[in-house]
């Protein structure tokens, strides 16, 4: 039967009529305790008031101009993201896929300016996601979304997460850039380990290729940092931004330093709607959240209490939990049975979380969850994976 609605969701049977703080409430009536944050999008959890006010703002003057003229909440917005990063530069786009689509281009642009027009390869990771158009399809691992949609883009090699053996190997004169997540997170949760970062960044410079980290998921304080690179201490030379960037607001955002993009001159890239007043607006809003003094402490510190507890309930429930991995509120479990079948019963019991792969469980909960929230959760948790067992 066809649908008004392209049926390329398989959707859950709840429809949710508003939201507060870490919570979702359903048309029925239920309410549930958001731990998937719209995939890691709802950085700030539902209706906050900061961004509300700002939206509401921003939407009484200005909603869209183009790119053809000066857009100042898109200038401000670049220079915090600047000031705060290893970035010289920044685009802004609508989404995560858009942003991974412009870093590759600034990254084989960059290569064709300096004479080096063979290098066009880049070196990807398995099991890992960067988006659904054709070409980051190809950057990414996964077969399945990629049937049916015709001959992949050229250009892409990949390598094992974590294996600098395979990275080297796989680099060539016609590398133009690594591509990698420093968490990968539709890949299952699994952290780069800080000297694997190290040597990419290593083998990058060794090579002459770009570096860009996909900070998609992991980023805007996602992990206790405002970026997860900065638990390495190791910079790229490009970085993918969004979901988290706009608190549930569409942009993204790619974020250069100088000689990266130094091949980006007017009419080499471009975006209609990108960096339009309403999302500049919503994410300096967010920014002015998650930049006050305590708050990424804040967020760190009940990403280990969370985890703690966790680990703690997986070692009583080894028949259904194997591990929990993951840094700051972006948490993994890696499940024994099926992970859909611990998601369908944590969503009963009123928890929503997030299926991944390798039989992995993301619980994303919003970064301004409290301690009671983080309890009530476990609280959950338990409950259910008792129940399990019993079963």
């Amino acid at each position: 039967m066809v649908t008004t609605v392209m049926p390329t969701y398989g959707r859950i049977d709840i429809a949710f009529e508003r939201g507060e703080g870490p919570y979702l409430y359903s048309t029925e009536g239920r309410r549930f305790l958001d731990f998937a944050s719209g995939i890691a999008t709802n950085s700030l959890g539902h209706a906050h008031p900061h961004l509300v006010e700002t939206l509401k703002q921003q939407s009484e003057k200005l909603w869209h101009v183009s790119n053809l003229y000066e857009v100042p909440e898109q200038k401000r917005l670049a220079d915090r993201l600047v000031a705060n990063s290893f970035a010289d530069t920044v685009f802004f786009a609508n989404s995560g896929a858009e942003a991974n689509e412009g870093a590759l281009k600034i990254a084989r642009k960059y290569q064709w300016e300096r004479g080096e027009k063979e290098r066009h390869e880049i070196v990807c990771c398995r099991s890992a996601f960067h988006g659904r158009t054709l070409t980051t399809l190809s950057a990414g691992d996964n077969e399945t979304y990629r049937t049916g949609f015709g001959p992949r883009p050229e250009g892409f090699r990949h390598v094992a997460f974590g294996n600098m053996n395979e990275m080297r190997e796989a680099m060539s004169a016609k590398t133009a850039a690594i591509l990698v997540e420093p968490i990968q997170g539709e890949g299952g949760i699994n952290p780069a380990d800080v000297e694997y970062l190290k040597a990419l960044r290593k083998a990058a410079d060794e090579f002459d290729a770009l570096l860009i980290y996909d900070e998609v998921q992991c980023g805007m304080g996602r992990t206790g940092k405002l970026w997860a690179y900065e638990w390495s201490g190791v910079a790229p030379d490009i970085m993918s931004l969004a979901k988290g960037l706009g608190g549930g607001f569409p942009v993204g955002a790619i974020l250069a330093t100088e000689k990266a993009a130094s091949g980006m001159a007017p009419g080499t890239h471009g975006s209609t709607f990108g960096g339009n007043p309403l999302a500049m607006a919503v994410a300096n809003a967010v920014l002015d959240v998650i930049l006050a003094p305590g708050f990424l402490e804040h967020v760190t510190e009940m990403g280990e209490l969370f985890a703690k507890r966790l680990r703690d309930i997986a070692a009583r429930h080894p028949k259904l939990i194997s591990e929990v991995r993951g840094k700051g509120l972006m948490i993994g479990l890696a499940c024994v049975g099926k992970n859909t079948d611990l998601q369908a019963k944590l969503r009963e019991a009123g928890l929503l979380t997030v299926g991944a792969g390798g039989n992995v469980l993301r619980i994303l909960p919003p970064l301004i969850i409290e301690e009671s929230h983080v309890a009530e959760a476990c609280g959950i948790i338990e409950k259910v994976c008792a129940d399990m067992d019993a079963s």
